[in-house]
């Protein structure tokens, strides 16, 4: 663990002198990026260790539906968001005002002479990022303290830095390669716990006729449902107590499978699209992102429900499940492969958290601080700007991430959720609609962003059809406010329409 946590330090002092160079380097590589690092960066940052952990947990905790499900929305959400909108954005950010953050795309398609999109689309940044990333420390606190027995507080913190040092010195190159390793890693990781926890439990389909015991375990319509007193799993003759199965319907299938909705909205993944140095090599990177997608979901919905046969009293809360990957790890390995193996966990937390940070440092940076506040300032205190804005954000982090019961899952699904249904519609509005305005963004992105919060904390809680993950609500919403303001408002000037019309067919 030690050697990896080197090799990225090494990674953020190599690339230290270049990234201090511009804000443009610091902020996005100068848009030099290969489609290998584009595609594994872009994926890697996005998964974080939720993958690892958050997804498992809910495999090893309720069963195959509501992982599968998910894993199935986010697998075509990611194939959809390559497809339609890479190029299409690689192309549009760079006629667009050579733009190099997600608010500076958004306000300079609508040609703002006041930035209220930009102050609206940098400061939802900067409110889910944080919570994005105290979502990362979370995971590598939980990470730390099992595998080394120390408290979790101080791994949590200790992690923290880490992170902060290396993206600090190093900017979005170093993220990007690092992130290159690391979504090596995190295949690898998967695949290895995977092959082995199959020979271990004996073939596939030991591992099928062991969880079939269980109600609803094992069923894309059904979901188990364990009993529980004050959130503990009730254990009997040394065996798990399971209540009957729940139904798994089609308005909960709705629900998992509009993950892949918040694609569209993601800024981690949407600035690597911006970043790659020749809009052709998209193609290359689509096919190596959904090749990694696909075998990394499986892999880990497959590592929760191989969990549960092998180790069925092992973990008695949700929040607790989430570790049944070190679990596995440390019981398959010796000590120096499973360090090797861990240290996915480390690669899928540290490489979303890095870009997370970043992004949201340059969402005050240059668009708060250099857009807003101080138009005139120069591009050394811009840059000096992101660095003090991404310690500030981490901090905060590290006071949110302070709880250890935190259940990653549910942290990330909030924060998914407000980025999917602020960022997303208007996104492929702005890429696909030249009718779009500028009041329906605005419009789009306040409904979009607001209805997360009211649905998840009010409505939500009411049950039945209110039950509904907050993201697909939230999106339709948004989408529908666009449309109908964007109709009802005077249409876009003829520069904004000539300039739509130049993104389809730039090529650079």
């Amino acid at each position: 663990m030690g050697l990896y946590i080197a090799v990225v330090i090494g990674i953020g002092l190599y690339y230290a002198r270049r990234a201090s160079e511009s804000s443009e380097n610091y902020l996005i590589g100068g848009r030099s990026l290969g489609p290998w690092i584009v595609a594994m960066g872009a994926e890697a940052s996005d998964m974080s260790g939720w993958l690892l952990m958050g997804l498992p947990g809910v495999a090893y905790f309720f069963g195959l539906a509501d992982a599968a499900w998910t894993a199935i929305g986010l697998a075509i959400g990611t194939y959809l968001n390559w497809l339609l909108v890479a190029k299409r954005l690689r192309q549009y950010s760079h006629v667009a005002g050579d733009a190099i953050t997600i608010p500076d795309f958004i306000s300079n398609r609508f040609k703002e002479e006041k930035k209220v999109l930009m102050t609206i689309a940098a400061l939802f940044i900067l409110v889910f990022f944080t919570v994005y990333a105290a979502s990362c420390f979370v995971a590598v606190g939980k990470l730390f303290s099992t595998l080394f027995g120390l408290k979790y507080v101080q791994m949590m913190i200790a992690g923290a830095l880490f992170v902060v040092f290396y993206t600090f010195i190093g900017g979005f190159l170093a993220e990007s390669a690092s992130d290159f390793m690391q979504g090596c890693i995190m295949i690898f990781a998967l695949t290895a716990v995977l092959i082995t926890g199959i020979s271990t439990a004996g073939g596939i389909s030991a591992v099928i006729e062991n969880v079939r015991a269980i109600p609803g375990f094992f069923e894309f319509f059904g979901i188990a449902q364990p009993t529980l007193v004050n959130g503990v799993q009730q254990v009997e003759a040394g065996k798990p107590l399971f209540g009957s199965a729940g139904i798994y319907g089609l308005l909960t299938i709705i629900s998992t499978m509009s993950w892949g909705l918040g694609y569209f909205g993601m800024p981690q993944v949407l600035l690597k699209f911006m970043s790659i140095r020749k809009v052709n090599e998209l193609t290359l990177s689509r096919r190596i992102a959904v090749v990694w997608v696909l075998i990394s979901l499986t892999a880990a919905v497959a590592i929760g429900i191989i969990g549960r046969a092998l180790y069925p009293v092992a973990f008695l809360t949700q929040g607790a499940a989430e570790s049944i990957f070190i679990l596995l790890s440390t019981n398959f390995f010796v000590p120096f492969f499973a360090g090797i193996i861990m240290a996915g966990i480390l690669a899928a937390t540290i490489s979303s958290s890095d870009s997370y940070l970043l992004i949201a440092a340059s969402a005050f940076s240059k668009n708060i601080y250099q857009g807003i506040m101080k138009k005139n300032a120069s591009d050394k205190a811009v840059l000096i700007a992101s660095k003090i804005t991404l310690v500030i954000i981490a901090i905060i982090a590290m006071i949110i991430a302070l709880d250890e019961n935190s259940v990653i899952f549910k942290v990330v699904s909030f924060a998914w959720a407000g980025f999917g249904a602020t960022f997303g519609p208007i996104m492929l509005f702005s890429l696909f609609w030249k009718r779009v305005t500028r009041s329906g963004a605005i419009a789009g992105m306040l409904a979009g962003g607001g209805m997360v919060f009211l649905w998840k904390l009010i409505l939500k809680p009411l049950g039945g059809v209110w039950g509904i993950y907050e993201l697909f609500p939230a999106f339709v919403t948004s989408c529908i406010f666009i449309v109908i303001v964007s109709l009802l408002s005077k249409e876009p000037s003829p520069e904004i329409q000539a300039e739509f019309e130049l993104a389809k067919t730039y090529d650079s």
